[in-house]
């Protein structure tokens, strides 16, 4: 049933949608009141009456951007119209703001009418720092911007046109310099002739590209002079002298194909026709004119791109977009013009010579990236983006003259590079890890039966990042499956009741519980627990990660793992670790679930674990002993413990990064270390938090979890021998789903 699809689920719950409005100035008082409403709000509103650029420093105009569209041109869905549109410019809006810290607001308007598009448009001008028009059917949508920035003083950009532009343009310009040509001498086929296809020409043409080595090929074939059917002013433009009317004519011989129209419209002879080293941009979504793997198993010589995250040479608009209008709004842009334009061309085509850095390569399961055919443009989730392309954004406005605030860019490139989301970045650091090892990690689920678990567990089989093993009473799965409309198609099921190896779990069962008193008919009562069969089996080695926890109690979950998987032999504890995202920052948070009785020893351990866990996955380790006292301020038992540990890790790895015993306030905010502790060997704020008690850490995490609107990914029990971690009895499918990713990945990595 379509109520049951993983992407409704997305954007129904827990709330409907994707975006908010959040307050940035406390409301809470009624001196907040006056300040924010009447009386207060009075001045800033006639400051901006004396001189109306003020409304960049008392409002958040500077950092607005609409999206806005009438839903005639939806993706590949067509004119589906302005309210189911809705989802796709909410989406719009969280690109921008994950990526570029930017404000927006959706506006879908029920108005087909060309004219009352562009006067309900321009009436909103006084609101926002830009406008991003969005899925707005050709030809309409051309007359519609141009008219649109010659009615306002700020940017309007209609990201369908220009930034497919932007990013194909960068890739063409670098596969033209791999493939040794001239780009004036190109010939080059264009599949399709709507809004993207035209303003990718555009600029081609900006860049070099001879208009007469261009066909154009639309549904109707060739367009060429004298065409009658199917043309417009825009097509007449890109009307060809030529003799040929089909695509296949057309590619014969071409340098060049690019494609913005449908899929599977390329044979393999029609690639097979084009010159050497032809370059092919199949950008058709989802599904591209020829299949990435047919185009390299017809010719090895073939450089492709296509629209699609999963080959390579992606042509992904969130490469510009959201970096375009972060540069415009930074210095107050006007518009959004060719210079502007041609400058994040440039930008993205340089960032592709520079080495990749290793968090990147991380972030694509340790892919070794390098400038050539399979790497023509930067990867999306590359953060030097949006320090390569805002600035070049900047600065050509300025040289340009369309911006009306000057700024030093260096200073500005540096501002930009704190803007990093490290959560984002960790996340899929982690799905790209398990994604790269795929189906070949099977994770046991030890409460196959319970409903988020199944959906989770599902949602990672369907997504590939690993083979679910669902242990239980095959009915019960079988019937929650039924009951929520899922699939259970090629999953793996076991009863421990059925299990044809049984013996081998109770032989194991004996050998590691240790006790004389322990008996076989004890071990077979006690496999019938789905928690301990499923810890058994990742014993065992039959399954690569364990995920547990939801429908028992932590302790009771946590005890057989603890005691059948066992410790790496470098450590004497196993530790409960969190990893929190609050905005642009990542934190480790440590012991939160496990050691009720502290001691130095056990600190060290898990400060020890906690670098390590941290390193692994691509984050250098930065670890803070958090106490109530700072650097011996205070001397108790308790501070005294925290110390001794901080000079026993340093004596096992003397190149960590740690420093203690501190308060959290001093590990967070380097200003606070700064000022009064300078001899801190943390060079930046700490990454890593050690809490001297699980207690302290657990409230710590929760409050962190639900009053500052923090992301949460945990416990991870870090010290095992094998990944088995244990879910909170409150999470959410997308945390268990988040859980798996993190099980997946540190399985491929062990």
């Amino acid at each position: 049933m379509a109520k049951k699809d993983p992407a409704l689920k997305y954007h129904e719950f827990p709330t409907p949608g994707k975006i908010s409005i959040t307050p940035t100035k406390p409301c809470a008082t009624a001196r907040d009141l006056s300040l924010a409403y009447s009386p207060g709000v009075a001045k800033p509103c006639l400051e901006i009456e004396k001189n109306p650029e003020d409304v960049y420093r008392y409002t958040s105009k500077g950092n607005l951007v609409a999206v806005i569209s009438n839903g005639t041109a939806v993706l590949g869905l067509g004119n589906i119209g302005p309210a189911a549109s809705k989802p796709v410019m909410e989406g719009k809006g969280c690109l921008f703001k994950v990526f570029a810290d930017i404000d927006v607001f959706d506006l879908e308007l029920d108005c087909n009418n060309k004219e009352k598009f562009i006067e309900a448009v321009a009436t909103l001008g006084p609101t926002f720092g830009g406008i991003n028009l969005e899925d707005i059917k050709a030809p309409e949508c051309f007359e519609i911007e141009q008219r649109l920035q010659s009615m306002l003083d700020i940017p309007v950009f209609h990201d369908d046109q220009h930034g497919t532009a932007i990013i194909a343009g960068a890739a063409l310009l670098n596969a033209i310099e791999v493939t040794k040509r001239n780009i004036s001498e190109v010939q080059m086929v264009v599949s399709g002739a709507g809004a993207a296809a035209v303003a990718c020409v555009n600029l081609f043409i900006s860049l070099g590209l001879k208009r007469e080595n261009i066909l154009m090929v639309d549904s109707k074939g060739v367009i060429y002079k004298g065409r009658e059917v199917g043309m417009n002013p825009i097509k007449e433009k890109y009307a060809a002298e030529t003799k040929k009317r089909t695509l296949v004519e057309a590619m014969s011989g071409a340098d060049v194909f690019i494609g913005l129209s449908a899929k599977d419209l390329v044979s393999p002879e029609m690639l097979l026709s084009m010159a050497k080293n032809p370059v092919v941009f199949a950008m058709a979504n989802p599904d591209p004119e020829i299949d990435y793997h047919l185009a390299k198993q017809t010719r090895d010589d073939v450089i492709v791109a296509t629209g699609r995250s999963d080959f390579p040479n992606q042509v992904n608009n969130v490469l510009g977009f959201p970096f375009i209008f972060r540069g415009a709004l930074d210095v107050r842009a006007k518009s959004i013009n060719e210079e502007m334009k041609m400058a994040a061309v440039k930008a993205l085509a340089s960032l592709a010579k520079e080495p990749v850095p290793e968090d990147v390569k991380a972030a694509y399961g340790g892919a070794n990236f390098s400038f050539g055919p399979e790497y023509l443009i930067p990867k999306p989730f590359d953060s030097r983006v949006l320090y390569y392309v805002s600035p070049a954004i900047a600065k050509a406005a300025m040289d340009s003259g369309v911006a009306r605030k000057e700024i030093d860019i260096d200073a500005y490139t540096l501002s930009l590079k704190a803007k990093q989301n490290g959560g984002r970045s960790m996340l899929s650091y982690y799905y790209a890890i398990a994604k790269k090892a795929g189906v070949d990690k099977r994770i046991a689920f030890a409460e196959a039966s319970n409903e988020k678990v199944l959906s989770a567990a599902l949602m990672a089989r369907n997504e590939e990042i690993c083979s679910p093993v669902l242990i239980g009473n095959k009915d019960d799965i079988i019937a929650t499956a039924k009951k929520m409309d899922y699939s259970l198609a090629g999953t793996e099921i076991i009863s421990p009741e059925d299990y044809s190896d049984l013996d081998s779990l109770v032989d194991d069962y004996l050998n590691k519980k240790n006790s004389k008193g322990t008996t076989k008919e004890h071990a077979e009562l006690a496999l019938k627990d789905n928690n301990t069969f499923a810890t058994l089996l990742l014993s065992q080695g039959k399954v690569d990660g364990l995920i547990s926890g939801i429908c028992s109690d932590y302790a009771v979950t946590v005890r057989p793992i603890l005691e059948f998987i066992g410790l790496k032999p470098e450590y004497k504890t196993a530790s409960a670790l969190y990893m929190i995202s609050i905005k642009d920052r990542v934190l480790f948070l440590a012991d939160t679930a496990i050691n009720l009785d502290m001691n130095a020893e056990k600190l060290a351990d898990i400060a020890l674990m906690s670098a390590e866990f941290a390193k692994t996955h691509g984050v250098e380790p930065r670890v803070a002993m958090l106490s109530y006292s700072n650097f011996g301020n205070l001397q108790t038992d308790s501070t005294k413990m925290v110390r001794d540990a901080v000079s026993l890790a340093k004596s096992r790895n003397p190149e960590l990064i740690i420093d203690g015993e501190m308060q959290a306030d001093a590990a967070v905010e380097k200003s606070v270390l700064d000022s009064h502790y300078s001899f801190s060997s943390l060079d930046k704020p700490a990454n890593i938090l050690v809490f001297p008690d699980m207690q302290s850490a657990n409230i710590s995490f929760k409050l962190l979890h639900r009053l500052a609107d923090a992301r949460v990914v945990g416990p991870i029990i870090m010290g095992l021998n094998k990944p088995a971690y244990v879910l909170q009895k409150y999470s959410s499918v997308d945390e268990i789903f988040n859980m798996i990713t993190v099980v997946a990945a540190q399985a491929s990595l062990d």
